[in-house]
């Protein structure tokens, strides 16, 4: 699984991989039915070294899109014009991950996460958030 791990971060340019450990925004872009790309969206998100996570509501567009089969993403990180990759979305299920989630967006985000953080802990429990890995391509 380690192995595994560092081929997909190295896939990554190092620019790309260092923007992720610093930045605190992503801004993905989904694939809408025309197989055009959406309107990128500012989101907070977790990187473990080899995918982005996001905690999100089960009727977001990403979600949707992905739903419908359509897994295709572009993240910039950072900015709107910062550093970016295209990526596959998918929904996973993972209790360790959505943990490690929680524990990162509390020390990544303490100015909202007070006010957030019911919200995403009840959310994966009760399925009004689920957990969505974007793997660079």
């Amino acid at each position: 699984m380690l192995a595994l791990a560092s081929a997909v971060a190295a896939a990554l340019p190092p620019a790309i991989d260092h923007a992720l450990r610093d930045s605190k925004y992503v801004y993905i872009q989904s694939e809408r039915k025309s197989h055009q790309l959406g309107k990128p969206a500012e989101i907070w998100f977790f990187y473990d070294g080899s995918a982005v996570y996001v905690g999100t509501r089960p009727t977001s567009w990403r979600v949707r899109r992905i739903k419908a089969g359509r897994h295709r993403a572009h993240i910039a990180v950072g900015k709107l014009d910062g550093p970016a990759f295209d990526a596959t979305g998918e929904l996973v299920h993972d209790a360790k991950i959505e943990q490690q989630l929680l524990e990162a967006y509390a020390k990544k985000y303490p100015e909202g996460w007070t006010r957030f953080a019911d919200s995403f802990r009840e959310g994966f429990k009760t399925g009004d958030r689920v957990l969505v890995r974007y793997t660079p391509k």
